[in-house]
């Protein structure tokens, strides 16, 4: 069954997380360099998920039985993790954000698959500040989820800005 939810979260520090809810997430390790490039850290228990903006971003979280098919052509950065959820527990949350006050979604435990494919990029970016006060310049952020084994990170396609790496 296929579950879809739309939020909206504060994007402080440039920055929302996926955590399993039954642990701490913590991230403070996960941010190298290339995580920067990549607007994504991994760390046990938790995803950072890099956004282009520090405002407000809409986000769409959609738990699935299965791996989706490829739509990445719809978007400027696409990205992949594996993310291990204890319980079947997982919280998305802005990073400043109160946890026990997160949206928590039920997911298969163990292994699963997060894929965040994130549009409107260059137009938030423009925005700045004023960004998230139209939704035609609001960072969008598909997250999707599905059960699968432990896997590499994949960087399924980049947005570059200035200034960031494009080695993958």
């Amino acid at each position: 069954m296929t579950t879809t939810t739309e939020i909206t979260l504060f994007a402080d520090y440039f920055q929302i997380h996926v955590c399993d809810a039954d642990s701490d997430g913590d991230l403070s390790d996960g941010w190298t360099d290339q995580a920067v490039a990549d607007h994504l850290a991994v760390a046990q228990g938790g995803l950072g998920i890099g956004t282009a903006v520090d405002m407000n971003v809409s986000v769409t979280v959609v738990v699935l039985p299965q791996e989706p098919g490829d739509d990445s052509s719809e978007f400027d950065h696409v990205v992949e993790a594996s993310l291990d959820v204890s319980l079947g527990h997982m919280m998305v949350l802005g990073c400043t954000d109160y946890a026990p006050d997160a949206a928590t979604f039920e997911v298969p435990r163990g292994w699963n698959r997060v894929r965040v494919a994130r549009s409107n990029l260059a137009r938030a970016t423009q925005a700045d500040i004023d960004s998230d006060g139209n939704p035609e310049t609001t960072e969008k952020i598909r997250i999707q989820v599905w059960p699968s084994p432990e896997a590499p990170v994949k960087i399924i396609k980049r947005w570059p800005q200035p200034g960031d790496k494009l080695d993958a």
